[in-house]
């Protein structure tokens, strides 16, 4: 008889029948996150402002602005082919010069390695060169072509330094010089490219110029022989282009709208009509870092708290970034001069990366909605500034005296100044971030503009209309809260359609007109009643003195509780007095002008209405108005 084998308890020996469990895998090794040594002392070194100091004007769109090495002066172009010098001061910049370059707008602006030279191009088939220390302009060509982007091609020093100049309708790059008057090229590349150039930069370290064409390739070519550099100068380590990651761009059916190459020459980055923000090592070709920029990051990053924006800012921007992909404006990328550190703007602000930790230290920008900006350049360092200049400057001024003026250039002597150039999509300013937050009122006397938005320029007549509106607008407020001793009343003012009866009503409550005023007249299910000084419904005038004119409107009745009306004796004869009705009175209409009415605190009003009175109607117990805010 065969009996069964049980088992109380699992066997420990060898014998165990059945498979072994896989022994669990030794817990993977933390990577320790990548830190930039003396990031800090780095981030000194850039502007840090959430939102920019300064703005200044041209008289149309603002297409591109550009710092000067070594000679440290601003450059800005505009749509109308307008050029502009500007000179780094110790603290901001000053205006030097303005030229009326050219007829239509301006496609390339670049200055030379050493910043002693300007070169612009422009939908007027001309090319023109510019001393930046004399601010004028030394040569000027006229091409049977129309020029796209240009860059500089030669080293600091250069005897006779080089330009390149793109071809917006074929893939011809010519090497020009700045003094030769001949209209033709010194040499054209005719068969590098097989499509127009888009972006060009140039690698002084590598004496290499990069560019690529509207079909995504990307070249490089030796700035002396105008091929590939050759291999014993070891500038580029790889033989054939497979090797590297250069058809990137070409691959993903995109195309390069700017390139800017890293203080020491070994990276570059490719800013791309895709919103694909690509770093490659210059040596091998090969891509460091790919960051995507695209709208579609942005709308996934709304359900993230930290990233979250207004869901009505937000539409406005996204808005703004689409009609951008349809455009043909121009967004770069700048590096700081240690290149550790990338700058370009976004749909959120102006972003400050650290491609060694592939981290994003801050954001600029970022609270000025209105704007998206496009255009970087990056200044740093310490201002060479002549002091004579500076002081006769602040000495024209009238607003210091003479020591104070000496003791101030003293201080800004060994002062840096980092600060960011920008331009904005469809406007005509560029703007300045820098370490200095706008102070709430910048506007000095005699000076040509209030707060940070200088009004350089005289505005145009649309921007006077524009203007004046707004500063109607201002006097004449939209929203108002009365504060009351039994609660807060939030109106809402109808200046466009009564704008007498609210400028009325708002300059009497900033003046402080209104303030401790008693409700004189309550009567329960018809109105609430105030604004008489002598508090019995028989003083108050207008802020023009005497009283004023009716202002009867057909779409603002008196057919709803919580309206805010004009008081009167009669036609023609408001002053100061006003009510606000509890229940529906059309009767009043055509009566009393109709001038607001109640959003918030209608449950302080019910109260009011409530409260008990005498026979004349006036409360027992006195309910003031404590204050009105205008907004």
């Amino acid at each position: 008889m065969s009996a069964k084998h049980e088992r109380d308890e699992p066997a420990a020996s060898s014998d165990d029948e059945g498979p072994m469990p896989m022994p669990m895998p030794a817990p993977p090794a933390k990577k320790k996150a990548r830190k930039l040594p003396f990031e800090a002392a780095y981030l000194e070194n850039l502007p840090s402002a959430a939102m920019y100091e300064r703005s200044f004007m041209h008289r149309a769109t603002v297409s591109h602005v550009l710092v000067a090495p070594e000679t440290q002066f601003v450059i800005t172009a505009s749509a109308d082919g307008h050029v502009k010098f500007w000179k780094k001061m110790a603290k901001g910049i000053e205006f030097v010069k303005h030229y009326k370059a050219h007829l239509k707008e301006v496609h390339g602006l670049a200055a030379s390695a050493d910043g002693l030279r300007l070169c612009s191009t422009s939908a007027d088939r001309s090319i023109k060169f510019y001393d930046v220390l004399a601010f004028d302009m030394v040569n000027m060509l006229s091409v049977a072509y129309t020029p796209a982007e240009c860059c500089w091609a030669s080293a600091k020093g250069a005897i006779e330094p080089k330009v390149v100049v793109a071809d917006q309708n074929s893939p011809a790059l010519r090497i020009y010089t700045a003094e030769s008057a001949a209209n033709e090229p010194m040499h054209t590349i005719s068969k590098l490219h097989a499509a127009p150039v888009t972006a060009v930069a140039y690698n002084p370290v590598a004496n290499c110029v990069i560019s690529a064409d509207q079909k995504g390739i990307i070249e490089y070519w030796d700035a002396d022989t105008y091929k590939f550099p050759a291999k014993e100068r070891g500038v580029a380590t790889f033989k054939f282009k497979g090797e590297t990651d250069l058809f990137e761009l070409a691959k993903c059916k995109t195309h390069a709208t700017a390139i800017d190459v890293s203080t020491d020459g070994k990276s570059f980055v490719v800013s791309a009509k895709d919103k694909q923000i690509r770093v490659f090592r210059f040596a091998t070709g090969k891509m460091r870092r790919k960051y995507d920029e695209s709208l579609s990051v942005f709308e996934d990053a709304q359900a993230d708290d930290a990233l979250h924006l207004d869901a009505l800012d937000f539409g406005r921007r996204a808005a703004v970034e689409r009609e951008l992909l349809g455009s043909d404006v121009v967004s770069n990328c700048v590096f700081d001069e240690s290149g550790h550190f990338l700058l370009y703007a976004t749909l959120a602000g102006i972003k400050v990366l650290n491609i060694e930790t592939n981290k994003v230290v801050k954001v600029l920008g970022k609270v000025e909605s209105s704007d998206r900006f496009l255009r970087l350049s990056l200044f740093q360092g310490k201002p060479k500034v002549n002091t004579q200049f500076e002081k006769h400057l602040k000495a024209a001024s009238g607003l210091k005296h003479e020591a104070e003026v000496m003791s101030d250039a003293a201080n800004e002597r060994d002062t840096i100044d980092p600060t960011l150039f920008c331009t904005s999509f469809k406007r005509n300013r560029f703007f300045l971030f820098s370490s200095r937050e706008p102070e709430e009122d910048e506007g000095e006397e005699g000076s040509a503009g209030t707060g940070r938005d200088v009004f350089n320029e005289k505005p145009t007549l649309e921007e006077s209309q524009v203007a004046t509106e707004s500063s109607a607008a201002k006097v004449l407020g939209e929203t108002a809260v009365m504060h009351t001793t039994m609660g807060d009343i939030t109106l809402k003012l109808f200046g466009k359609e009564c704008p007498k009866a609210v400028e009325n009503f708002c300059t009497h409550a900033r003046n402080g007109y209104y303030d401790n005023l008693i409700f004189h007249r309550v009567i329960k299910n018809f109105m609430v009643q105030t604004g008489d000084p002598l508090g019995d419904g028989t003083g108050g005038e207008s802020i023009w003195g005497g009283e004023f004119e009716d202002e009867f409107h057909r779409s603002l009745r008196h057919d709803r509780p919580f309206t805010l009306s004009m008081a009167n004796a009669g036609p023609g004869t408001n002053g100061s007095q006003f009510f606000i009705t509890t229940v529906p009175t059309p009767w009043l209409d055509n009566k009393h002008t109709v001038f607001g009415r109640v959003e918030h605190g209608k449950d302080t009003v019910s109260s009011l209405e409530n409260a008990r009175v005498d026979k004349s109607d006036k409360p027992l117990k006195d309910i003031k108005i404590i204050n009105i805010d205008i907004f």
